[in-house]
């Protein structure tokens, strides 16, 4: 089988990396809107650079909750990255110099592009252009959200405090494909909507990642009364 063509890379990796690092504008809004200041906002996007993290961690200050509750419900959305680069460093193979950088690029999306490709070169390809343009455009994007926070004034008047949750939504719902993965989000939200009420800000998140272990032993208990189901296994 010949390998995909450079160029065809290069521009699906563009696509992707242009098409969400736009939407840090609007970590930046809900950001800004939160409470935290420019140079607090832009400080996540340039070191923590994971969106759904990012989302969750200024989502609970807003919301009142303990910093350190904040920080720890973040994390454990983040740890899914560090299993993306056991994959990815054996696809790539990169010089032991540029690991540290190359971990930091490390999330869903240029995870995605990357086990989309033939093979190595196009692999790398795809990382590296995927994960600079999403990394140059999202903290652009988080900046400018920010300041236009600032400049407006209160963001809840204007609506914009739903743009980062509704942006998380918009990238997660491609990719429930399966039956299991629809469950798993679906109780995920389930419990992070229900427990909300009762209890404090940033907690629930931490609770709905129960959502993914329970779904996989309900699967696992079904598998053993019945045959496997071909749609389940992909």
């Amino acid at each position: 089988m010949s390998g995909k063509p450079d160029r065809a890379v290069v521009r699906d990796a563009l696509g992707v990396g242009v098409a969400v690092g736009l939407s840090g504008f609007a970590f930046g809004v809900t950001s800004a809107g939160s409470g935290l200041t420019v140079a607090q906002t832009c400080a996540l996007s340039l070191l923590v650079f994971t969106g759904a993290s990012q989302f969750a961690l200024v989502g609970a200050v807003a919301a009142g909750g303990n910093p350190l509750t904040a920080a720890a419900g973040a994390f454990f959305l983040g740890v899914r990255n560090a299993f993306y680069g056991l994959r990815l460093s054996q696809l790539l193979a990169l010089p032991r110099a540029l690991r540290p950088l190359a971990a930091h690029w490390v999330i869903d999306e240029t995870t995605a592009v990357t086990l989309a490709q033939p093979g190595r070169r196009a692999a790398r390809i795809g990382f590296g252009v995927t994960g600079l343009t999403l990394y140059v455009l999202w903290n652009l994007t988080t900046l400018l959200g920010a300041l236009g926070a600032e400049a407006i004034g209160d963001t809840d008047a204007w609506g914009l405090d739903a743009a980062g949750p509704a942006v998380f939504l918009a990238l997660l719902a491609p990719m429930l494909r399966t039956a299991t993965e629809r469950a798993t989000a679906g109780l995920a939200v389930l419990l992070g909507l229900g427990l909300l009420p009762v209890l404090p800000a940033g907690v629930p998140v931490l609770v709905a990642a129960l959502a993914a272990p329970a779904v996989l032993w309900a699967r696992g208990r079904a598998r053993g009364a019945r045959p496997d189901d071909p749609k389940e296994c992909r």
